[in-house]
This record gives C-alpha cells, sequence and structure tokens, in this order.
C-alpha cells in the first residue's frame, strides 16, 4: 500500500491545509469538489502544492501530526523547496 501526507493551500503563502490520505487523487478531488462544512471548503483551500509519500501508514500518520505542529515559517520553507510558485502539483500524484 502507498500512502500520503499532503498540503493543500489556497493562493501562495495563504491557508493551508495538513492530512493524509491512502487514496491521494480522490481525497484531492473531494476537497476541489468542497467538503460541506470542512475547513478546506470555509477557506477555499483547493491547490495540491505539496506530498509526500509512504509505505506504511503508521509513518504517514506520524509525519501529518509532525507537521501540524511545525511553525508556519518551517512549512512554507518545505512546500518552497519543491514548489517555489505554490502551483497545483495534482498531475504528480501516482497511481
Amino acid at each position: 500500500m502507498t500512502y500520503y501526507v499532503y498540503i493543500l493551500a489556497n493562493r501562495p503563502h495563504g491557508a493551508i491545509y495538513i492530512g493524509s490520505a491512502r487514496d491521494l487523487r480522490n481525497r484531492v478531488e473531494q476537497h476541489k469538489a468542497g467538503i460541506r462544512g470542512s475547513h478546506t471548503e470555509k477557506y477555499n483551500i483547493r491547490t495540491l502544492v505539496y506530498f509526500e509519500v509512504f509505505d506504511e501508514v503508521m509513518d504517514a500518520v506520524h509525519r501529518e501530526r509532525r507537521l501540524k505542529r511545525w511553525p508556519r515559517k518551517w512549512k512554507e520553507e518545505l512546500i518552497g523547496k519543491v514548489n517555489p510558485e505554490w502551483r497545483d502539483i495534482s498531475d504528480q500524484i501516482l497511481f
């Protein structure tokens, strides 16, 4: 199995959301469709700007928890290293 930790944003350096999923493509589509009553719907967070791949679910869960505790500056630096324009990288999700 493959698991993912991902970061979505509503614009460069704007509101972000960090999550984990087994099926990242489907999860991103759910966010883009607007999950009713969610943080991502409220702040229009729809752009996949970063993701990591894991073989073990617990590794992904632990990484998600660590990232959520990071200072905002560290999160922005992490995204900027691989995606300086904060563009949508949904097309890079492997099946």
